[in-house]
């Protein structure tokens, strides 16, 4: 009897490890790189509660422009000074956590003219930030895990084309697209179609028709939707504070844990919560990550 006892206990204790442990992996992923005051990537990465961090942004490229990585007043990649991230990206990297290029933003001047313009774009982000080689690399010898699509001006044309051929240089890059909440995206659509994006994370902010405003019903009819493209992760894109979207669709941390996030994680496709960006982020990550 003793030891049915002890049996009996042991598979509780297993039982129960099982189910206070997420199974599905999720995590969060934060913007970082557009706000001089926000800490150091190091920083960012030592606070235990990102899985991944995306670099923010290359805001020029295409068309014949010069591509330029913007980060804000963390540094200046004309003089040199941004490959003091690269052995910090390193070590975010060793601690498990992804760090993505994102390339775009609201403010950027990108845009691609045609399929062999985007191939041009590929090959300045693979020899630039990723697996290939150049004398100029903006953030050092560190090879980051991917890119982040965050397109939010110009026409739907062409990423489909980027994103085909980033993956071409190693299929096993990640490739995250971040679109608005409307459904579905203006910019990257038809890049999503392609099926070749790891990540989804949909910015349920500044767009009134699909954001939380008190309750969740734009927000969670959207979801449906999204939860439909060609991706096996959907993550819910939020402003880290009030203060981060003017538009509004900032969720307090017990909306989103009470709210929110019970109806979301009985997809299968949901990754977890995005989050603009580390600037804002003074509590709301610490208060939501035990409930992602």
């Amino acid at each position: 009897m003793a030891c049915q006892s002890k049996a009996l206990t042991l598979l509780l204790s297993i039982l129960v490890v099982s189910f206070c442990k997420p199974s599905n992996g999720a995590g969060i992923a934060i913007y970082w790189g557009q706000d001089g005051g926000e800490g150091s990537l190091a920083d960012t990465c030592n606070t235990g509660n990102f899985q991944f961090v995306n670099v923010a942004f290359l805001s020029t490229f295409g068309n014949g422009q010069t591509p330029v990585l913007n980060l804000a007043g963390h540094c200046d990649p004309g003089s040199g000074t941004c490959t003091v991230f690269s052995d910090q990206i390193k070590s975010c990297q060793s601690q498990d956590i992804k760090v993505l290029l994102s390339i775009g933003g609201a403010g950027g001047s990108y845009s691609l003219s045609s399929a062999d313009d985007a191939g041009q774009v590929a090959s300045y982000i693979w020899n630039n930030f990723l697996g290939g080689q150049s004398s100029s690399r903006p953030l050092g010898d560190a090879i980051l895990d991917g890119v982040d699509f965050d397109i939010e001006a110009g026409s739907g044309q062409f990423w489909d084309d980027l994103a085909r051929a980033l993956k071409g240089f190693n299929q096993q890059l990640h490739l995250a697209a971040a679109p608005q909440c409307p459904f579905p995206d203006a910019h990257l659509d038809t890049a999503i179609k392609t099926g070749l994006f790891d990540y989804v994370w949909v910015q349920f902010y500044n767009n009134p028709q699909c954001q939380y405003s008190g309750d969740a019903v734009n927000l969670l009819n959207a979801w449906s939707q999204w939860i439909t493209v060609a991706s096996n992760q959907i993550f819910l894109g939020l402003p880290a504070a009030p203060e981060a979207a003017p538009s509004g669709g900032f969720i307090p941390a017990n909306d989103l844990i009470t709210k929110v996030l019970p109806s979301i994680k009985s997809s299968t496709k949901y990754g977890g919560v995005m989050l603009w960006s580390k600037r804002f982020d003074n509590g709301y990550s610490d208060a939501i990550k035990g409930s992602v």
